[in-house]
């Protein structure tokens, strides 16, 4: 439970709301076993009248009324501050799961691009809907029912040594067992938990897997082999949360059973003090009507603990992920020009995860308003050379100067602000054409967005379409061709009118005619900043100013 610690924050900052919940708890518990000692008095008043001993009916009749009135007014009382109860602490837990949400969402976005390789969407989606779930149901029902039932049995308990010590003894000697034997399953409840969410995870990749490849899946006709292994998958799942199930089953066994000795030890030893003269009927009664209060919270006692250990095991998973600290850190916050003057010296990159060098002692340098086509076989590190100015990756050796400045030390919002950036894979969000271009600016206004679809020439192909504009792309752009993602890509980077533009390898869908007419559409957009063509074709690199072929390492004006 030590992982759950890290929400101790959470606690403090809604401390007013929990306080105020505890407050009604305490108030809840107070009435409803306030109540108790009047049920015993009435059963006491209609024994006394059935052995004749009192022929009262006056007395009877208002006994009964006084205590029935007792009786219903603090069960509505108790029932009003239960109400209040939920409607403080469980809102405490919802805005403590939003918060959360929040968190793990921003942690998301600031980290690299490295990071992601190493993981995958399924068990990333997992953490935030599934491991949070776990964790607010701690936050809420979790802590409440543990603390109801520390003040129900504190205050039970004083009514009872009240009312007979040796009996309240007796009821309350097996709990500490009680106790125990909940410490001891809850452990194994806790290492179960943990593979449970693991198999969920791996579900959740399979799924996610499945659906974006799902072209794929039904071009080669594998829809049987893709359900077989799904299949099995849940399967596994099924038979993890099985053995959970069973685990989390015997603590209500071993509650019931408490319970029902709990029972048979009253009737034992009430019954015997009874006929020795030490109790009445209605001192019995009110003893079974402790217990029978304490039956429905000890029941939950079992649950308690598996939605705690869950949630132990989900808050473990969260902070392994939320303890992930991003190697792009930004460390500058200032305002300011980028114009756009681009240098490498003697940068080197090889990829953590594969181990592949992609770049070695690579120099060159291109001056603000300039263009510079690089081009090279597959793997010599192109695309590398696109994400490292972009700052989503960082070089191992060497630095990047922009502006006669280390990458590293620029404003990194500011920087990227300033950024045009088509990759090499068109990524489109399931959103209206309209939107998708219009995604790299605030508040893009309509005529903007169609000026910017035309020199991108897709414009023409949008304005076929039933919805045109406000036609939707579909997940990832589905609904579109190749050709035309990449043309919506690249209207997306240049309405942003950046001082740094980046071409990866982001006309290769295209004929060479639509190229031709991109090319000289944004002919007057490229001559007005630094940018990197990224291309195998020569038709795509001989507008630029320079040509950097990474397969010779050699850098040399475009004449």
């Amino acid at each position: 439970m030590n992982s759950l610690k890290t929400l101790n924050p959470y606690f403090w900052k809604h401390r007013v709301l929990l306080f105020w919940g505890l407050l009604f708890i305490i108030a809840s518990n107070f009435f409803a076993i306030y109540q108790v000692q009047f049920v015993g008095q009435s059963v006491d008043v209609i024994k006394s009248v059935l052995d004749k001993k009192s022929v009262d009916k006056e007395l009877l009749f208002n006994t009964l009324l006084i205590n029935g009135a007792i009786i219903v007014g603090t069960s509505v009382l108790s029932g009003v501050f239960r109400f209040m109860m939920r409607q403080t602490i469980i809102v405490a837990s919802r805005r403590i799961e939003y918060e959360l949400k929040n968190k793990i969402y921003r942690h998301y976005q600031e980290l690299s691009l490295t990071t992601y390789k190493k993981t995958t969407i399924g068990d990333l989606l997992n953490r935030l809907s599934e491991d949070v779930v776990a964790i607010r149901m701690y936050l809420g029902p979790g802590v409440m029912y543990v603390v109801n039932l520390v003040i129900l049995l504190v205050i039970t308990s004083i009514y009872m040594l009240m009312t007979n010590v040796q009996m309240t003894l007796w009821t309350l000697i097996p709990l500490p067992i009680l106790s125990f034997l909940i410490y001891k399953v809850s452990s194994i409840i806790n290492r179960k938990s943990k593979i449970m969410q693991k198999s969920q995870s791996a579900i959740s990749t399979f799924v996610q897997d499945s659906f974006s490849g799902i072209r794929v899946v039904k071009f080669f006709n594998k829809e049987k082999y893709i359900e077989k292994n799904y299949g099995e998958k849940v399967k596994d799942y099924q038979d993890k949360a099985l053995d959970l199930a069973k685990t989390e089953a015997y603590f209500f066994t071993i509650i019931l059973f408490v319970i029902g000795l709990l029972n048979v030890a009253i009737l034992y030893i009430g019954g015997k003090n009874y006929f020795e003269g030490k109790l009445t009927v209605g001192t019995i009664a009110d003893f079974f009507m402790y217990i029978n209060i304490l039956i429905w919270p000890f029941s939950m006692v079992g649950w308690v603990s598996s939605v705690n250990q869950r949630a132990a095991a989900s808050m473990t998973r969260v902070n392994e992920f939320l303890d992930i600290k991003s190697e792009i850190v930004n460390k500058n916050f200032d305002q300011y020009e980028i114009k756009g003057d681009i240098e490498f010296r003697n940068v080197s990159y090889t990829y953590p995860n594969t181990g592949i060098k992609a770049l070695e002692n690579l120099s060159f340098k291109l001056e603000a308003g300039k263009s510079m086509a690089i081009m090279g076989k597959t793997g010599s590190g192109k695309s590398t050379i696109a994400l490292l100015l972009c700052r989503l990756i960082d070089p191992d050796e060497g630095e990047i100067l922009i502006d006669g400045k280390n990458l590293k030390d620029h404003n990194l919002e500011l920087y990227r602000k300033h950024i045009g950036y088509i990759p090499q894979e068109s990524y489109l969000f399931s959103d209206t054409i309209e939107n998708n271009i219009g995604f790299a600016i605030d508040h893009p206004t309509h005529d903007l967005v169609e000026e910017f679809a035309k020199k991108a020439d897709v414009h023409k192909n949008i304005v076929e379409f039933k919805d045109q504009y406000k036609t939707m792309v579909g997940e990832r752009g589905v609904m579109l061709s190749g050709g035309q993602k990449q043309r919506i890509c690249i209207a997306r980077a240049l309405i942003k009118k950046p001082e740094i533009l980046i071409f990866d390898d982001s006309l290769s869908a295209l004929d060479t005619e639509t190229e031709e007419n991109i090319l000289q559409n944004i002919e007057k957009d490229i001559k007005s900043c630094t940018s990197i063509i990224i291309t195998h074709r020569e038709s795509s690199a001989k507008r630029a100013d320079f040509i950097l072929n990474l397969s010779d390492l050699d850098a040399t004006e475009n004449s």
